[in-house]
């Protein structure tokens, strides 16, 4: 077997042994896509397939289905895998109704999804918690359907989640202000199981295969934005990318004892501004945004005292953030260089040279360390 066959991610996910699942996103662009479907039909696909943002082309079983003169609704019961997702079983919904012409897809929020009610998050305060890639796929998908068929595609689609409202108190909805149910989230579609001890052993893989396939530069990603970003700044091959998720301490003291040359990291600002506090563990269960420690890292790039007061209470890390931007400061080169001294600490001296990029949401780098 080739050294491309055995490393990068999904070779990774295929050593955990760990079945992946779906994310609420994509079970709610198969609802939509079944009852946009039966709205001009009269037939509901079941199952109905979906095409994912890296190609994957899943089919969903219907759990239930209505046709009205008003509409109609589909549901889906979302299958996390392997993962210990608390979403796992709970059906998503999405009912689709007409528009008049020149509308566009128009979102709302049906039981059980939140609605945002404070900045910081890539949605507008009032906006229905879809989150952005979700929003793009239903948008992509009602497009297909309606030139299969012939229609406008101006249409209203609302996303419900039976239980939402519940299951959501197991997040941290309510902390960042998303109130009444839980986000539609997911960039990729697929849920990727961690279990932390296989997942572990799956990022040492992929840093022995890297070291025997003669690669000097590694590059240990939070997720596949991350990995996006570091394929156009480095133009690295696929088995120098691990996929680190949450355990940047797993990558770092692994390559403190199998050096190599240099080891980027790349992953979004909050989770770096975590690297950069101090914590390896970067799960939102194990770690948190320290709004404080941005604060204080803030003062020293030139921060006043009524920034510093706002950055430390911020929403989240990305509105801490495009406050900085907005008066010049640079939080994120500041972050990112705080990481990185981070990473050096736990390397203790091993010939390696690190460098750290802090990216946004739509993989925009941010920071530079």
């Amino acid at each position: 077997m080739n050294a491309e066959a055995q490393g990068g991610r999904s070779a990774q996910l295929k050593h955990t042994g760990l079945r992946p699942g779906w994310t609420t996103g994509a079970c709610a662009t198969a609802a939509t896509t079944a009852a946009y479907t039966a709205l001009l039909t009269g037939d509901f696909p079941d199952p109905v397939s979906i095409t994912l943002p890296k190609g994957q082309t899943p089919a969903f079983a219907l759990a239930v289905e209505e046709l009205t003169t008003e509409g109609a609704s589909a549901g889906v019961v979302k299958d996390a895998g392997d993962d210990p997702d608390v979403t796992h079983g709970a059906l998503v919904r999405a009912t689709v109704r007409r528009l008049p012409p020149g509308s566009g897809v128009v979102f709302r929020a049906g039981s059980g999804v939140g609605t945002v009610t404070l900045p910081g998050l890539p949605l507008e305060v009032g906006e229905p918690a879809v989150n952005p890639v979700p929003r793009r796929l239903m948008r992509e998908h009602v497009e297909r359907v309606a030139a299969e068929y012939g229609a406008a595609g101006d249409v209203e689609i609302t996303v419900s989640v039976d239980h939402g409202e519940e299951i959501a108190r197991s997040t941290w909805n309510g902390r960042l202000g998303i109130l009444g149910g839980l986000s539609i989230l997911g960039t990729t579609g697929v849920v990727v199981p961690y279990s932390c001890s296989a997942w572990i052993d799956s990022i040492r893989r992929g840093v022995d295969v890297a070291r025997a396939a003669g690669l000097t530069h590694v590059a240990g990603c939070t997720g596949s934005t991350s990995e996006r970003t570091v394929r156009a700044e480095y133009d690295l091959p696929d088995i120098a990318l691990l996929d680190m998720g949450d355990f940047a301490g797993a990558v770092l003291k692994y390559v403190r004892r199998h050096p190599v040359d240099r080891l980027t990291i790349c992953g979004g600002f909050a989770k770096l501004s975590k690297l950069a506090a101090g914590h390896l563990d970067l799960h939102s269960a194990r770690s948190q945004v320290d709004k404080a420690f941005l604060a204080d890292l803030a003062r020293t790039g030139g921060a006043d005292e009524d920034l510093a007061a706002r950055i430390a209470t911020a929403n989240t890390g990305l509105e801490a953030l495009r406050l900085c931007e907005a008066a010049g400061v640079p939080l994120g080169d500041l972050v990112a260089a705080r990481a990185r001294e981070e990473a050096l600490a736990v390397l203790r001296g091993a010939p390696v040279a690190v460098d750290v990029l802090c990216i946004d949401r739509a993989g925009v780098v941010v920071g530079r360390g």
